[in-house]
């Protein structure tokens, strides 16, 4: 490549970059995020140092490791997207919580016999980021970030009859670009906030809830400003407990999703109310073995529903899942939950959709285990594995006259309805020496399975090299695989 070749090479990437955007969404595992142990208090927290009526959790974690494929390119040949990269990586993560005393606490506490009140105001907030360093060529090194979350909810009267919550949540998520260029990259800050009120009539045995919450994604780079977005949510859920340990449930959710930049972005976005109800069941069908079953209906409800570039979801949604106990104690005080740490093997299947940038909308059949195993205080262990479909409508892009048309194959063809495979499994294993310290191991490999390939840009791709038809093309296959062993002091 000589000199003058040289910039032009990186204009193009550029250009590929910012216009393959949602095809590169489309590529980030909706998994990504922080460490398993922050995924759950149970993991995350020891006993704690308590202070007054306050429980305080601190913790810190350091991993080493090895990423396939940070990027999320494909590993076919020829595409704008092609060649992985392979890193060393290097984890530390912080965390901290703080709350108003535990159950356990209160009940240490007690009176032998008699079952403490909850507080009348009870609070959780906690905090956790994390740092990730790189080791391997430059282009991987550059992308050393820093992820993070924090949340708060507060609640008044908690477990009587008239009661209300208030909460607030921030997360800081990492979303390299494709072609590598941190300048570029999809990292965005999502915010929420929101409030419910729950009534208790009989003592508990129903429970009446409606919230209502804001969630914004906010997208930090410029080439993805376009992209950023705004949702509000109202919702009732109630349930009915009518054994000591199972319940009728009903939960119903509509939502406002607003993007205020869609005439700035190169695919076309639309408005939608989606709308989502279900009614089901869950409980402890025997002391070792628990069910959730539910079904219902949900519809996207886009604006603009008669024009033919709109595609409406409007089906069923369900769920389907049993839990088997494989340590005795599988009762709890809530129907379909477990103690702490209990030993499960949990499988199950869900059907549902989710808003999308690519296609406005994708549907999702989702197949999947799960295996708890604690054993002695010492031991941690879980595996996941899932194997889901996705199933996209039609894209369109933005020509900026606010007319969609519909993006095109190397022939000139529309791109119709298509449907991407996305499965993985996961380990994570923790052997704690003491009651605040253990050694960790992580394991992760997804990939996602596509006959699809997308133009980089609108219109019929450009084929620089006639002896390579993939020219300009963007490849929605990958696969990736993360290793970490790590240790973690928490209290």
């Amino acid at each position: 490549m000589t000199n003058r070749t040289a910039p032009r090479r990186l204009r193009f990437l550029r250009a590929c970059a910012t216009l393959a955007l949602p095809a590169a969404l489309l590529l980030v595992p909706k998994s990504a995020g922080a460490q398993e142990w922050l995924k759950d208090r149970r993991y995350a927290e020891g006993a704690g140092v308590r202070v007054g009526d306050l429980e305080l959790h601190p913790g810190i974690g350091g991993e080493v490791g090895y990423d396939s494929n940070w990027f999320l390119r494909t590993y076919k040949d020829g595409y704008v997207n092609s060649g992985p990269v392979e890193a060393g990586i290097i984890r530390i993560t912080p965390s901290f919580s703080i709350s108003t005393l535990s159950e356990k606490r209160l009940n240490e506490t007690a009176t032998e016999g008699v079952r403490p009140e909850p507080p009348p105001v009870a609070f959780r907030g906690t905090i956790a980021a994390t740092y990730r360093e790189f080791l391997g060529p430059a282009e991987i090194r550059d992308q050393r970030n820093v992820s993070g979350n924090a949340g708060l909810r507060l609640d008044v009267n908690q477990g009587r009859p008239v009661g209300f919550g208030v909460f607030a949540n921030y997360t800081r998520l990492i979303q390299p670009a494709v072609l590598q260029d941190p300048n570029l990259s999809f990292n965005r800050s999502d915010v929420g906030v929101g409030g419910d009120i729950i009534f208790l009539p009989g003592g508990g045995t129903l429970d009446l809830r409606a919230g209502y919450q804001f969630y914004g994604a906010f997208f930090e780079e410029s080439n993805g400003a376009p992209y950023t977005n705004h949702t509000h949510e109202i919702s009732i859920r109630n349930r009915w407990r009518f054994r000591p340990r199972t319940a009728l449930f009903h939960d119903t959710s509509l939502r406002f999703i607003n993007y205020p930049n869609a005439q700035r972005a190169l695919n076309f976005l639309n408005d939608s109310t989606p709308l989502r109800t279900q009614v089901g069941v869950t409980g402890l069908m025997t002391d070792r073995f628990g069910l959730l079953l539910s079904a219902g209906y949900g519809a996207s409800f886009f604006r603009n529903g008669a024009a033919p570039t709109t595609r409406n979801y409007d089906s069923l949604n369900a769920r389907a899942e049993g839990t088997f106990y494989l340590s005795e104690g599988g009762g709890a005080a809530e129907p379909g939950q477990a103690t702490l740490l209990l030993s499960t093997f949990t499988f199950g299947f869900s059907r549902d959709f989710q808003n999308s940038l690519l296609g406005n909308y994708y549907d999702s059949n989702k197949g999947y285990l799960r295996l708890v195993y604690y054993f002695g205080g010492k031991v941690l262990a879980q595996l996941d594995g899932f194997f889901e479909a996705l199933g996209y409508p039609q894209p369109f892009y933005n020509d900026q006259t606010g007319t969609p048309a519909p993006l095109l194959n190397p022939a000139g063809q529309p791109i119709t309805d298509f449907t991407n495979y996305r499965t993985g499994g996961s380990l994570f294993a923790e052997y704690r020496f003491t009651d605040s310290f253990g050694l960790n191991l992580t394991f992760d490999y997804q990939q996602m399975i596509s006959d699809t390939q997308l133009p980089s840009g609108v219109g019929p791709p450009p084929v620089a090299d006639p002896a390579n038809p993939n020219a300009g093309l963007f490849d929605l296959n990958w696969r990736r695989v993360q290793a970490l062993v790590g240790a973690r002091w928490f209290l």
